[in-house]
Order: C-alpha cells, then structure tokens, then sequence
C-alpha cells in the first residue's frame, strides 16, 4: 500500500503525533511511540488514514515490520476504524483491545450497522469506508491493569468506560503520560489561548454514563501524569485545571440534557445550548474568534454530542 506525507508533531519521549485527517485538520490524532527502533501506534484514524500512518513511520526511519502494537484506546471508527487495514500492512504487529471491544474488531458487521444508524450508510461510507476484519490471532484482549512491553518499555491498559464501554487508557510511565482516547475529553489547538487549553467532555453515542465518566477522569488523575495525549487533539499538560473542567463540563451536559428532556423540539434546543455554553466558556477563556470561527471548530462535536445526551436520556425512561 503506497503512503503519504503525514503532517506530524514530535512531542516527548519518543512520541509523535500524527494528524490522521479526518474530517479537518487537527481534530483527530494517532500517535506512534518509537522506543529503540521499535514502535506502537495508539489509534489509528480511519482507513483514509492508513496511508498517512505508513508515511509517519517512514519519516521515522521505522520498517512496518518493526511495528509490535496498535493499541486501540476504544473502537469507534475515528479511532479504530482502519486498524483493520492498518494490521494488514504491519507483519509482526498485536492489536490490543478492551475485551468488549475485540468481538467487534474480529467481525465488524454490528459495528458498522451501529455507525450506519447514527449517521446513515452514504455517509458511513464516505467517512470511513469498508471496514476491515481483524484475524483473532493477531488481536491482544486486554486486561484490566495489564502491562506490555515495547523493547523494555512497560505501558500499562486500564479501563475507563463512562464515554464507551469497551474504552482503556495507556499509561506509559516513561513518559509521565496517559494515552486517553476520549475518556479525558477533547482539546483542540485552534482553542488554545494564553490562559492554555480549553476541554471538553464528548458525549458521543451509545455508552456516555455521566458517573463513570467522572470516576475515569478521577482514575486518570489518580496515576498523577504530567501530561495526556488526546485523540482530539493531542498532548495537554495543565491537568489539575483541566480535571476541573472535565467534571463541570459532564455535569452541565447532563443538566442541559435534562432541561430538555421532554421538549417536542429537543434536539434542536440541546445544541442551540451546547453552542451558547461554548460560546460563553470561550470568552471567559480568552478566545477572539467570532461565532462562525466556533460553530465551524465545534459543530461536528455540538451534533454528536447531542446525539449521544439523546441517547442518555432515552436509556433512563
């Protein structure tokens, strides 16, 4: 499979993150480890992706076969769905996987028809292509707390399931960081302004559960990082803070969802308040853009997230 020029970022201790593109510029990373020639990918974008993830590893001087794992934080297909691909360029390589998730890697027909529902089958399409099945022999099932080795270098799974059920955290001490997926929220670059970054909890559908989400950015917090590298979008530092907001912002999803629980027009009213609590948290942040430059930034999240709140709530009648 030919590979593209891959816009990357090195950041610390071997890791580099790399811009998978899908559906704009940094809002969806993998990041690859490099310890001793050695290397990991921790998610992997979408099947557009694998191109880019190929020429990450060439700009790294690293052979594919020298590839020993594609850690999967969570299977949603911004961050698993073209691992599949992936795999099948990567000879030696172990696909680690929560064991809810690894059912859905080894067959992904549920997983795909529950895509399929949320945004329907053109667009499921166009965004992340055909799925590719993964050979159960090559796939890893993670255990809760359990450690793997890439060339000396222990990293360690935990489980965090308030925004997906079959979602883990990496926590690679040699780094003093957590590779979060999407248990720690999302952090855009173009947010960021002289008060740091600016997150926020995503609340896509089917599994978000407001009080395990809490307990995984308390778990997170617990293992005392320097820094998490987020799916959306990479590395973060400020933690102490950022926790803080994490846990105000599930709280105010959840009271959002519920003041509009039993509206006619519910949906329409969960993301006019999802836009204006962004919009009021971004000025107190110090953000200039106007209210084009964050319905643009944020609308692919305002909608999901409304979805998955949507969801909450019909789970709780």
């Amino acid at each position: 499979m030919p590979s593209r020029h891959a816009q990357t970022t090195e950041l610390n201790d071997g890791i580099i993150a790399i811009d998978t593109e899908f559906a704009r510029p940094l809002l969806d990373a993998s990041h690859l480890i490099v310890e001793q020639g050695r290397a990991a990918f921790v998610d992997t974008g979408t099947n557009n992706s694998v191109s880019l993830l190929l020429g990450a590893l060439e700009q790294q001087d690293i052979d594919a076969a020298d590839v020993d794992f594609v850690f999967l934080t969570h299977i949603h297909l911004d961050h698993a769905g073209g691992a599949g691909l992936l795999m099948q360029q990567l000879p030696n390589a172990r696909c680690v996987v929560h064991p809810r998730g690894a059912p859905h890697m080894i067959d992904p027909a549920k997983l795909i028809a529950g895509t399929e529902a949320v945004y329907g089958k053109q667009r499921t399409q166009e965004m992340y292509g055909e799925i590719q099945s993964i050979d159960a022999k090559r796939i890893d099932i993670s255990d809760d707390g359990q450690w793997f080795e890439l060339s000396g270098r222990a990293m360690q799974t935990f489980f965090t399931e308030g925004h997906a059920r079959h979602h883990y955290c990496l926590h690679d001490p040699n780094s003093k960081g957590i590779f979060t997926g999407d248990s720690f929220g999302v952090s855009y670059r173009e947010l960021d302004t002289a008060a740091g970054e600016f997150i926020f909890p995503t609340t896509t559908p089917v599994h978000f559960d407001p009080d395990e989400a809490h307990k995984s950015v308390d778990r997170i917090m617990a293992y005392e990082p320097e820094q998490v590298y987020l799916t959306h979008y990479s590395r973060v530092r400020d933690l102490d803070r950022l926790a803080v907001d994490m846990h105000e912002g599930i709280d105010a999803f959840v009271a959002m969802a519920l003041a509009h629980a039993d509206a006619a027009n519910r949906t329409e009213l969960l993301q006019a308040a999802m836009f204006e609590y962004f919009e009021e948290r971004l000025i107190k942040h110090g953000y200039n853009g106007d209210r084009e430059s964050i319905s643009s930034t944020l609308n692919f999240d305002i909608e999901i997230n409304t979805q998955g709140l949507e969801v909450w709530l019909n789970r709780r009648v």
